[in-house]
């Protein structure tokens, strides 16, 4: 049985693309800190309830020894994974003077070391099957720095560098490494809470649906290797960009 490790499968675009994999044949292998196993238990039982296997790993991302130990239980327990999608956001919004070290350094930890851990300990063990796919969740923030955002932009301009010195060294592997610019605001409470328009925004197709992000991860999985995507921009009809 083929793995698909999900890191940051909260309860919007990583629940749905644990699920869509899972809808695939896969086992959806995922992943949250632990102070919310229960609700990353309650994310896996409902896909084994859809009729399709998960895994719950509560683990926390940015502990190297953590993120070691969770790729040798999957890959020991479950199979190799195929497939492997950071998705941790890390967003938060200081004024630079306001901006602490220790919430650039949290941040930068979360959305970028994380995102190396799990890449180098998957590349490991795709490397020596020359094959798979490897998927990181960026955001406007990875290639335009807002005011306010200090923090989380260079976060995830890093993450984004890191995806291209990936891919150009795993292709040749025959691994698929490909960078997702979700540039927009995506169905969920946080943003529901910020939106007075929500609803209505969300009727027009106006916020982004974490299903269809699902979507266009599954896809960019399938792509053939003579037409592979490294970077694809995912933003609703209606954004200015």
């Amino acid at each position: 049985m083929s793995a698909a490790l999900i890191i940051g499968a909260g309860d919007a675009t990583g629940g749905a693309i644990a699920r869509a994999f899972a809808a695939e044949g896969y086992t959806s292998c995922v992943n949250r800190r632990p102070r919310h196993a229960d609700k990353l238990e309650e994310l896996a039982a409902s896909i084994r309830g859809a009729g399709h296997k998960a895994q719950a790993y509560p683990a926390d991302a940015r502990d190297e020894e953590a993120m070691i130990a969770l790729v040798e239980a999957i890959e020991r327990d479950v199979g190799p994974i195929e497939v492997a999608v950071f998705n941790i956001g890390a967003n938060v919004n200081f004024s630079i003077t306001e901006t602490s070290a220790q919430v650039y350094r949290k941040v930068w930890e979360m959305a970028a070391f994380a995102g190396f851990l799990m890449g180098r300990e998957v590349a490991k063990r795709m490397v020596t099957r020359q094959r798979g796919t490897i998927l990181f969740t960026g955001a406007t923030a990875s290639i335009r720095g807002g005011a306010g955002y200090s923090a989380f932009s260079g976060a995830k301009a890093a993450l984004r560098m890191l995806a291209q010195s990936m891919a150009r060294e795993l292709g040749p592997h025959n691994i698929h490494v490909a960078h997702v610019v979700i540039d927009g605001g995506i169905d969920t409470e946080f943003i529901r809470g910020l939106r007075p328009d929500f609803d209505d925004a969300k009727a027009q197709d106006l916020v982004l649906s974490p299903d269809a992000i699902a979507a266009q991860y599954v896809g960019l999985h399938k792509q053939h290797r003579s037409a592979w995507t490294h970077e694809l921009d995912l933003r609703p009809w209606g954004e200015k960009w």
